[in-house]
C-alpha cells in the first residue's frame, strides 16, 4: 500500500500547485466580471476557447508518447526526439497564425484585434515548447519543481492583470501626464488579458535555461514514426476532451436564437456562461493534479503483480473524493458563487454548473479508465472513444442549445463523459482486466447526484446542505474503514 501513499503524496504536492494556483488565478474573474461587460469577456471566452483546441494540436500527443517509450530506455534519446519534434512544429504553426492573424481576427469577427491572434500564436508556441520538459520533470517526480514553476508563471500573470487592469487607470486618473502613458493604452481594454499571459508565458522560458543547454536537437525518421504511431490516437483523445469541454463556449454564440434570453445579445451569453463554467474548475483542479502524477505512475506501476489490485484502490479512492468534492461545490454554491461573479447578470447560468462538475467528475474516472488502452498500446480503441464522446458532444450541443440554450450545453457535457466511461470501461475489461470494485464506485456517485437533486430541488438552507455532506461522509467512512486502516498501517 506504500505506493498508493506516494502516488497520494505526489497527487497532493500537484494539486496543492493546482488548486493554489488556480485559485490565485481565479482572483481574476472578479476583477474581469466587475471591470468589463459580458460582450468583452465573451471575446476572452471564445479566445480561448480556440487555444484549448490549438494546445492540442501543438502537441499532439508527444507528451503521453514520451511516457511510454523514455521507460524503455534510459538516457536523453526520446526526450531530445520529442522536443526537437514539437520546437519545429510549434514554429511553423505560429509562425502561419502570425502571418494569417489579420484574416482570422476578420473571421472571427474582430476584425481590429489581429494583435490578439498574435498573442496567442506565441502564447501556443510557448505552452508547447515547454511541455516535453514539464513532461520530463513529472516523469522524474520533481513535484516541487514542476509546481513552483506553475505558481510563478500564475502569480505573475495576476500581478500583470492587476497591474493594467486596475493600477494603470488609476495612476492615470490621478495623473494625465504620468509615465505609465508610455507603457499602458486604455484602449487595449481585454487585449491586457492576453498580454499578462504572453509575459508570464514567457517566463518557463527562463526557468528551464539550465535544460535548454543540455539539449541536443535530433531526428530518427524511423523512431519518430513510431512514436507518432502510438500519439496520433492520443492526439484526437485530446481533441474530443477539448470538444467536451469547449465546443459549447465556441458555437453558443452562433447556435443560440436571437433574443433566446430576452435583453441579453448572444454574446454577452457567452460571457455570462463562459463565467459560470469558471465554477466547475474546482473539479478540474482535482482531475488535473490526479492526471499530473497518475499517467507516469501507472505506466512504472504496470510491471508489478499486484498492478490490478492498486489500479482498483487508486480508482475507488478518486471517486470517493471526487463524489465528495462534487456534491460539495454543487450544495455550497449559493453561497460561494457571488464572491467570484461580481455582477448580479453573471449569476444567471449557475443551473448550469451541477452538470458541469459532474461532467468533471466522468472525465476524472475516464483518464483512470485510459491505463488500459496506454498500457497495452492500442491508443486507437482510445481515439474510438475520444471520437464517441466528440460526436455525442456536437450533436447534443446542435439539439439541445436551441431548445434549452446554454443549459444544453452544460447537458451535452455532462453525457459525453458519461458515455465514454461506460464504454472505456466495457472495452477496457476485455482488453486489460482489472478488478474495480464497480457496485461501491457507482454508488458513491449515485449517493451524490441524490444529494445534489435534494438540496437543488429544495429550500435552500445552509443547515440542510451541511447535513446532505455529512451523511455522505459518515456513509463513505462506514463503507471505507478497512482500506482506510490498510492504508495508513502500510
Amino acid at each position: 500500500m506504500s505506493i498508493l501513499k506516494k502516488l497520494a503524496s505526489q497527487t497532493a504536492i500537484y494539486g496543492l500547485s493546482s488548486v493554489l494556483g488556480r485559485m490565485l488565478n481565479y482572483l481574476l474573474v472578479p476583477l474581469y466580471t466587475s471591470v468589463f461587460v459580458p460582450s468583452e469577456y465573451g471575446i476572452v471566452t471564445e479566445l480561448y476557447a480556440y487555444v484549448a483546441f490549438l494546445n492540442i494540436l501543438y502537441i499532439y500527443g508527444l507528451e503521453t508518447a514520451y511516457f511510454r517509450f523514455s521507460t524503455k530506455e534510459k538516457g536523453n534519446h526520446y526526450f531530445n526526439l520529442a522536443f526537437s519534434s514539437i520546437l519545429i512544429s510549434s514554429l511553423l504553426f505560429s509562425g502561419s497564425i502570425w502571418v494569417f492573424s489579420g484574416t482570422i481576427a476578420a473571421l472571427l469577427e474582430y476584425p481590429d484585434k489581429a494583435y490578439l491572434i498574435q498573442w496567442l500564436g506565441m502564447i501556443l508556441a510557448i505552452d508547447a515548447i515547454v511541455a516535453i520538459p514539464f513532461a520530463r520533470l513529472r516523469q522524474a517526480g520533481k513535484a516541487s519543481r514542476f509546481a513552483i514553476f506553475k505558481l510563478t508563471n500564475i502569480c505573475v500573470n495576476i500581478f500583470l492583470n492587476v497591474f493594467f487592469i486596475i493600477i494603470c487607470p488609476q495612476i492615470l486618473a490621478a495623473d494625465l501626464n504620468s509615465t505609465v502613458r508610455n507603457i499602458y493604452n486604455p484602449e487595449l481594454g481585454v487585449g491586457y488579458v492576453f498580454l499578462s499571459n504572453l509575459i508570464a508565458n514567457a517566463l518557463y522560458l527562463l526557468f528551464f535555461i539550465p535544460d535548454w543547454l543540455k539539449i541536443k536537437l535530433s531526428f530518427n525518421s524511423k523512431e519518430w514514426k513510431s512514436m507518432m504511431k502510438y500519439a496520433w490516437p492520443v492526439l484526437i483523445i485530446g481533441f474530443a476532451g477539448v470538444i467536451n469541454e469547449m465546443l459549447s463556449r465556441a458555437i453558443l454564440k452562433y447556435r443560440l436564437p436571437s433574443e433566446f434570453y430576452e435583453g441579453y445579445s448572444n454574446l454577452e451569453i457567452l460571457g455570462i456562461f463562459g463565467a459560470c463554467y469558471k465554477l466547475s474548475v474546482f473539479m478540474a483542479l482535482a482531475v488535473q493534479a490526479f492526471r499530473y502524477s497518475f499517467e507516469p505512475f501507472f505506466f512504472t506501476q504496470a510491471k508489478e503483480k499486484n498492478s490490478p489490485q492498486v489500479f482498483s484502490q487508486v480508482m475507488t479512492y478518486f471517486v470517493l473524493f471526487g463524489a465528495f468534492s462534487w456534491l460539495v461545490l454543487c450544495t455550497f454554491m449559493p453561497y460561494y458563487a457571488p464572491l467570484f461573479l461580481r455582477q448580479e447578470s453573471y449569476l444567471m447560468a449557475l443551473d448550469a454548473v451541477p452538470w458541469l462538475l459532474g461532467g468533471g467528475l466522468f472525465l476524472g474516472i475516464f483518464y483512470n479508465l485510459s491505463l488500459w488502452y496506454k498500457l497495452t498500446d492500442k491508443t486507437l480503441y482510445g481515439a474510438y472513444i475520444g471520437m464517441i464522446g466528440a460526436f455525442t458532444t456536437f450533436i447534443l450541443n446542435w439539439l439541445l442549445i436551441p431548445i434549452i440554450g446554454y443549459l444544453g450545453s452544460a447537458i451535452a457535457t455532462f453525457a459525453s463523459y458519461l458515455l465514454m466511461v461506460i464504454v472505456s470501461y466495457t472495452w477496457g475489461m476485455k482488453h486489460y482486466p482489472i478488478p474495480y470494485q464497480t457496485i461501491k464506485v457507482v454508488g458513491y456517485i449515485i449517493l451524490a447526484g441524490l444529494g445534489i437533486v435534494i438540496d437543488q430541488f429544495t429550500q435552500k438552507s445552509i443547515w440542510k446542505s451541511v447535513l446532505i455532506v455529512l451523511i455522505f461522509l459518515t456513509l463513505s467512512i462506514i463503507l471505507e474503514r478497512k482500506s482506510f486502516t490498510r492504508l495508513r498501517n502500510s
